[in-house]
C-alpha cells in the first residue's frame, strides 16, 4: 500500500523544499500540484481547456517558477472547472507506489483527504517575502504585496479554499532552518508509517 504525504500552505512557506526533501528521504515521488496550475496559466486561452489538454510534459515548460506564473496560477485555480479538471490526474499521483509526496494549497482538504500525513506549512508574510525575493532577485516590498493579494485570493475562492485539514500537523518554518523542518516531517512521517 502507498504512502500519501499531503503539503499545504502558502507561497514561500517551505512546503516545496520540504515536499523534495521528505521525497528523497524515502524514495517517494513528489508532485509540486502548484506547477499544474502554473502549466494552465502559462498555456493561455481557454483555461478548462488547458487543464483538460495538460500532459506531463507541460510541467517542464520554461517559465513556470516566475512571480507572473504564479498570479496566473492563483486565477486559473479559482475556476472550478479547472480545477475538477486536474484532480483525477493529482490523485492517481497520489497513489503511486511506494508512495508520494503532494504539495499545494488543498490537498489534505481535497486532492487527499485519507493521507497518512497531512501538513500545513507556513511563515511569516515578510520572511516569505524576503526568501522569494532572494529566489528570483526581485524587490521585497512588491513580492510581499504580491504574496498578500495571492493569498487572499486563494483563502478566500469558493472551491477549495487554502486552509489546514482539520488533521494537519501544522509547521511555521519561520525561525526553522531548512534541515530543522525537514527532520521534523521525516520524524512525523517515521510515527504515521508505524500505525
Amino acid at each position: 500500500m502507498s504512502f500519501t504525504i499531503a503539503i499545504d500552505g502558502p507561497a514561500a512557506s517551505g512546503k516545496g523544499t520540504i515536499a523534495r526533501a521528505v521525497a528523497r528521504e524515502f524514495g517517494f515521488v513528489h508532485l509540486d500540484t502548484g506547477l499544474l496550475y502554473r502549466a494552465v496559466g502559462a498555456i493561455g486561452g481557454d483555461p478548462i481547456l488547458a487543464a483538460l489538454r495538460l500532459r506531463p510534459e507541460d510541467l517542464s515548460r520554461d517559465g513556470l517558477r516566475t512571480a507572473e506564473a504564479g498570479q496566473a496560477a492563483s486565477r486559473v485555480a479559482a475556476i472550478p472547472e479547472v480545477r475538477s479538471a486536474l484532480v483525477d490526474f493529482q490523485r492517481r499521483f497520489a497513489l503511486s507506489e511506494p508512495g508520494a509526496v503532494l504539495d499545494g494549497r488543498d490537498i489534505g482538504t481535497v486532492i487527499c483527504p485519507e493521507a497518512q500525513l497531512k501538513l500545513y506549512v507556513t511563515a511569516s508574510d515578510e520572511i516569505r517575502a524576503r526568501r522569494r525575493a532572494l529566489e528570483l532577485g526581485a524587490d521585497e516590498a512588491h513580492i510581499l504585496a504580491e504574496l498578500r493579494e495571492r493569498d487572499a485570493r486563494d483563502a478566500a475562492r469558493d472551491v477549495a479554499p487554502m486552509r489546514p485539514a482539520e488533521d494537519a500537523m501544522l509547521l511555521d518554518t519561520s525561525q526553522l532552518s531548512i534541515d530543522e523542518a525537514v527532520a521534523r516531517v521525516i520524524e512525523a512521517v517515521r510515527l504515521r508509517s508505524r500505525r
